[in-house]
């Protein structure tokens, strides 16, 4: 086999192997929004079955044979020679795992999602509890293994998969110093906000049809192409599917409109991510999204940056109006702008503002570390959630639906992504003050609902590098910096300390 036809088998086997994973992507929407409970066992095998079909095609013993061939190739172009980093990255990722392993975590977390479901409607910690052990459990193995190949701790191990090359100690300082910032911001904020007259309620009731008419309407306004994806309900709001068919959800409630529209705005971030990465490396990891906190950041940025901004609510009123009917005061772009910028401690993290969101990560993120160094037994956890937001945030959740089962992460076993979250809305702030350098008109842009150029300013600096630059070399090449979270900090003290 020449060097040339090695890098063209691994690409095939890439190409299969993801390929399997467009499967797994469609199956898991499918699972969260649409299949009936009665379904779950059978899910839960075939979704098994088709991890253990993707782990074996990155086990084949001819593998590391051609990665030295494709590393040695003097043929290959740039872009081919950071798809072979990519792929050992993958490579290394996947296949530190024993296959049983990778079976055994499969069904577990589709069992304890499944309970999970029932258990957060009872609010019934105990019901999940057994469940969501065997996950740990088994996350830990996987930790374990990883961590002894890739010379790092077990979180760290678990960190990589969703933030490639990011450490704990590089985190903690981060997180360390925005704790210690919070308190007194928070207070100032909550000083200014309250010299001010009150927000105007925008009141219900707000019939789901109409919301989801105004969430399509939106979604097409900010350039997602239907002709690729859609929008449904779940439990969790979600961005799934693959990208030549992306799969949005969202939750409705009918006493507030909000929560499901702005679900909607952050999800379209992640949609168009995905939408535009670039086509000619479909199947190949070069072609997939850089991180989880790069994908976090264009969430953020479309909710946060823009979705929360004065101009975002001048664009807004009309639509407001419109969709539900309404007029009057409480639907003024001054309303509007006040009501979603509305700074409180509040339980949920999905519904948390700019200011108090970085403390539902920071909890999280400390508890899962202890959960998996073993610094705390799970049972332990409802009690220590509580405790932990009592300290970030000065409230304690009511129950436990509110509490440790609001979110479906490390019950679908996501271990290590929720960091992500925070560092998505620092680099979201970075990414978005280089746009308003290169573009100072941006704010009438939005005013009139045009949004070209913000989308092509993100293909260009964001979307369609894929995976071919490293985490850091993709932000100072957008940005002109590494990330600076005083840059996010700054933010927040212009947005929440001026009128």
């Amino acid at each position: 086999m020449t060097k040339a036809s090695a890098y063209n088998v691994l690409e095939d086997y890439y190409r299969q192997y993801y390929t399997l994973n467009d499967c797994l992507a469609v199956l898991s929407w499918d699972m969260a929004s649409m299949m009936p409970q009665g379904g779950m066992e059978s899910r839960a095998q075939q979704m098994a079955l088709l991890k253990v079909m993707a782990h074996d095609i990155l086990m084949r013993p001819d593998i590391a044979d051609l990665f030295d061939a494709s590393l040695s190739d003097k043929t290959l172009n740039a872009l081919q020679k950071s798809n072979v980093r990519e792929m050992q990255r993958v490579w290394i990722n996947q296949t530190l795992i024993e296959k049983k392993l990778v079976e055994a975590l499969s069904l577990a977390c589709s069992r304890c999602e499944a309970t999970w479901r029932e258990a957060r409607q009872k609010s019934d910690f105990q019901m999940v509890l057994p469940f969501l052990q065997e996950v740990l459990n088994l996350t830990r193995q996987s930790a374990m293994m990883k961590a002894e190949k890739l010379g790092c701790s077990f979180y760290d191990a678990l960190l990589d998969y969703y933030e490639p090359g990011s450490k704990s100690t590089d985190i903690d300082p981060i997180f360390d110093n925005y704790s210690n910032f919070l308190p007194d911001f928070l207070e100032q904020v909550l000083t200014f906000q309250a010299s001010l007259p009150a927000p105007l309620p925008i009141s219900g009731p707000f019939k789901v049809s109409d919301q989801k008419d105004l969430g399509i309407k939106i979604m097409k306004s900010l350039g997602f192409d239907f002709n690729h994806g859609r929008l449904d309900t779940s439990i969790h709001p979600f961005c799934g599917g693959v990208p030549d068919d992306v799969r949005l959800t969202t939750r409705y409630t009918e006493d507030d409109f909000m929560p499901a529209f702005m679900g909607i705005v952050h999800e379209t971030g992640h949609a168009l991510y995905e939408q535009h990465l670039p086509k000619e490396w479909r199947y190949q990891p070069v072609g997939m999204a850089r991180s989880m906190g790069i994908h976090e950041s264009q969430s953020l940025f479309m909710e946060k940056q823009i979705g929360h901004s004065k101009a975002f609510a001048k664009f807004l009123a009309p639509l407001f109006m419109d969709s539900f009917k309404r007029e009057g005061p409480a639907y003024t772009p001054d309303n509007i702008y006040r009501h979603l910028n509305q700074v409180k401690a509040d339980f949920i993290r999905v519904n948390a503002d700019e200011v108090t969101y970085p403390a539902h990560v920071i909890l999280r993120y400390r508890l899962e570390k202890a959960l998996i160094n073993q610094t705390m037994e799970l049972k332990e956890l409802p009690d220590a959630w509580n405790k932990g937001m009592k300290s970030l945030l000065g409230v304690v959740p009511p129950n436990d639906q509110m509490g440790c089962l609001q979110d479906i992460h490390w019950y679908d076993g996501a271990w290590g992504y929720f960091p992500t979250y925070t560092l998505g809305a620092m680099t979201a702030a970075q990414l978005f003050a280089a746009l308003s350098h290169d573009h100072p008109t941006i704010d009438q842009e939005i005013e009139r609902g045009n949004f070209s150029t913000i989308n092509t300013w993100l293909n260009k600096n964001i979307h369609l590098h894929g995976s071919s630059l490293e985490i850091s070399n993709l932000l100072v090449r957008a940005t002109g910096k590494p990330l600076d979270p005083d840059i996010f900090k700054n933010h927040l003290k212009r947005r929440y300390l001026s009128n």
